[in-house]
C-alpha cells in the first residue's frame, strides 16, 4: 500500500510517501510545501494544492493520513492551518484517496510510544523505525513521515484483525 502523510501548515506543510508492504516501509519521498510569507492567503492556498496534486499524480497513493487541528494559543495561526487542512482534504477527496486524520498524540504514541513526545524525538524514532543513515528534516516532513507510519500500522492492525 502506497500512503502518502501530511502534517498540515499555510506557510510549510510536511509531506512522505511511505509504501508498506509485508511489515516493511519504503520511504520514497519526502519534504515540505513551502508558500512565501506575504502572499495573498488565496495563493497560498491554491499553492499548497497544486504542489500536492503533483505528488499525487507522480506517487499515485492510495491513502492518506493528514494530523488533525488541536487547540493552539494563537487563533490566527489555527484559522490558517484550519484553511490548509480544507484544501488538503479537498485535494485528497478529489483524488479519491482514503483519508485518516490522527491527533498529535495519536502519531506520537504510534511513533514513540510516548503522546507528548518532542520534535527531537519523532525525528529521532522516525529514523530507527524506517532504519535510515540521516534524521529527517525538518520537523514538518517528519511529522508527515510519521503520521503516514501511523496510518500503515493502523491499516496492517485492521488487515490482520479482520483476516
Amino acid at each position: 500500500m502506497r500512503i502518502i502523510g501530511i502534517d498540515p501548515g499555510t506557510a510549510t506543510t510536511g509531506f512522505s510517501i511511505l509504501d508498506h508492504e509485508k511489515g516493511k516501509f519504503i520511504l520514497r519521498d519526502y519534504g515540505c510545501i513551502k508558500t512565501q510569507a506575504g502572499l495573498p492567503p488565496n495563493v497560498r492556498l491554491q499553492q499548497i494544492a497544486t504542489d500536492l496534486s503533483t505528488l499525487i499524480e507522480k506517487w499515485r497513493p492510495q491513502f492518506a493520513s493528514i494530523e488533525k487541528l488541536f487547540f493552539q494559543k494563537n487563533v490566527k495561526t489555527a484559522m490558517s492551518v484550519s484553511e490548509a487542512r480544507g484544501v488538503i482534504l479537498h485535494t485528497f477527496t478529489n483524488y479519491g484517496l482514503q483519508i485518516t486524520e490522527f491527533t498529535p498524540m495519536e502519531i506520537k504514541c504510534a511513533v514513540c510510544g510516548y503522546g507528548k513526545a518532542d520534535k527531537k524525538m519523532v525525528q529521532q524514532m522516525v529514523k530507527i523505525i524506517l532504519g535510515l543513515k540521516v534524521t529527517p528534516k525538518p520537523d514538518d516532513a517528519a511529522d508527515a513521515i510519521a503520521g503516514a507510519i501511523c496510518l500503515a500500522n493502523s491499516l496492517a492492525l485492521k488487515q490482520a484483525t479482520f483476516a
